[in-house]
């Protein structure tokens, strides 16, 4: 991750309050990573800590604070799914990072739900059109209370909802780990789709993998038609990335079955030729009994529904097992590949890491630089350079004057050249690294599963400016906005500034 934030600090200390500008207690298990937009910070959690008496037990949290004083403004709160803990696994919260636009939030559910929220939360009052918040918050099935939860100034002002389970046909596993791309009307989203509880099978081997729909009302309007699912190994994880190629706008996106492709965007032409309006404006939505929602969406992709063109689509691991890929499960020598890191775009090449998945697969991985202006199946004549990692990587690679950095499950950093997949230093830590690095001001900052937390000097030569530890384990990556850097822990949220 990039930001073109200065004057970040390289040192602070929870413990005596150095650089500290606020803290903010959250959940007990944070896998979503801060972002800050209007005067607002916000972070998906759980509910291990309830700020709000009527939440009580395991749930989805969305917060939002105050970016200055650190206050909490309003959250979002979704019940768990009780079918099956693998479409919802316990306590990890709201996993996927909000998007937000104006005063639109977007973001996806622990329930596999893409939903749209005023940024304000109820401060307003209740916008609509979909007015059944405290349905919505209301635990489902055994644990369900008599009567439906009344909405207080504390929680979130939904605008629309859309099931991805009824309404795009996926099988949801685990939790929600993409953030949500917008291009214009549209956002472009990882479906989530993946194995059922034995993590050998596929039940839903014709669910999308890439969904668009439209930001105003949340209309599922485009999918790929890549046939990807049923060679899914775990889950699809990556968030898509946009990037101009020769004056071309396209979506960049790794797929669950390792391949890593490239689509043209879908425009107003393509919208009327499949039926939908040129342009959809949220008093489109029809009022809340009739709403895109889990009991009212389709129980399958519509036939109009547009398909998405590929451009061009690069194997990352050519070699692995393509045929009944289940059957290599927890086989750490041999299986396919997997990409959890997004695709970065940056001068016509797309920087990837993956290789064998971290619960599941071989231990192999690397980071490669793909040649994003061919077209077709470019895995021969696409790969410009290849660079091994040390064991499973989950980051998305940070591309920064000249350079790459990413770190994996090896716990090692590596600093690459971009041009060539050069290595110029390598650095061994203590944890696992599910977070992302984060280049800004020169420097380079990255947290790890063992609660440490690291600052680099962004160049080739190896140099540790800081190190603290924080006592808690890091999945989110540092984001920095207006000066502050942002760290969470599992447990806590840190405005940093000097």
């Amino acid at each position: 991750m990039i930001s073109e934030d200065k004057n970040l600090t390289e040192a602070f200390d929870p413990k005596t309050g150095k650089n500290i500008r606020w803290t903010a207690k959250i959940g007990t298990e944070t896998h979503s990573t801060p972002v800050v937009a209007g005067g607002r910070v916000f972070i998906g959690t759980n509910n291990g800590e309830p700020r709000d008496p009527k939440h009580q037990g395991d749930r989805g949290v969305l917060m939002c604070f105050d970016e200055k004083k650190g206050d909490l403004l309003w959250q979002l709160v979704v019940p768990k799914r009780e079918e099956d803990p693998y479409h919802d696994w316990p306590k990890s919260g709201i996993s996927s990072p909000a998007t937000v636009e104006g005063d639109r939030v977007y973001v996806v559910s622990n329930r596999g739900e893409v939903m749209c929220l005023d940024v304000r939360g109820m401060a307003n009052g209740n916008d609509g059109p979909y007015r059944d918040e405290g349905v919505h918050m209301t635990p489902r099935g055994t644990n369900a209370p008599p009567q439906p939860l009344q909405v207080g100034p504390l929680d979130a002002d939904i605008i629309w909802i859309f099931d991805l389970t009824s309404g795009a046909g996926i099988w949801s596993h685990d939790a929600a780990h993409s953030s949500i791309l917008i291009q214009g009307q549209h956002l472009y989203l990882n479906s989530g789709t993946g194995v059922d509880n034995t993590h050998k099978r596929i039940r839903t081997p014709d669910a999308p993998s890439l969904v668009v729909l439209d930001k105003a009302t949340g209309l599922l309007l485009a999918r790929d038609d890549e046939h990807i699912a049923p060679n899914v190994f775990h889950c699809t994880w990556s968030a898509p990335s946009l990037g101009e190629v020769n004056e071309r706008p396209l979506v960049f996106f790794a797929g669950g079955n390792g391949v890593v492709y490239s689509f043209d965007l879908i425009d107003q032409s393509s919208r009327r030729e499949a039926g939908f309006p040129g342009k959809f404006e949220t008093q489109d939505l029809k009022p809340s009994a009739e709403k895109i929602s889990p009991q009212s969406a389709p129980t399958s992709v519509g036939s109009n529904v547009l398909k998405l063109k590929k451009i061009w689509q690069f194997d990352f691991d050519p070699t692995a097992p393509k045929e009944d890929v289940h059957r290599y499960n927890s086989n750490r020598r041999e299986s396919p590949s997997n990409i959890y890191g997004m695709p970065v775009f940056f001068r016509n090449r797309i920087y990837v890491a993956g290789g064998g998945d971290l619960f599941w697969g071989k231990n192999e991985a690397w980071l490669k630089c793909i040649d994003a202006t061919k077209t077709g199946d470019i895995t021969r004549s696409g790969e410009i350079w290849s660079y091994p990692l040390d064991r499973h990587v989950m980051s998305t690679p940070a591309v920064h004057d000249g350079l790459v950095f990413i770190a994996d499950c090896g716990r090692k950093v590596h600093c690459v050249d971009a041009q060539t997949g050069k290595p110029y230093w390598t650095h061994e830590i203590k944890g696992d690294v599910w977070a992302s690095p984060l280049a800004a001001d020169g420097k380079v900052y990255l947290g790890t599963r063992s609660g440490e937390f690291w600052v680099f000097a962004a160049s080739k030569e190896k140099r540790i400016l800081s190190f603290i530890e924080l006592g808690s384990p890091i999945s989110a990556t540092a984001t920095a906005a207006n000066g502050v850097l942002y760290v969470a822990t599992m447990t806590h949220l840190y405005a940093i500034q000097q």
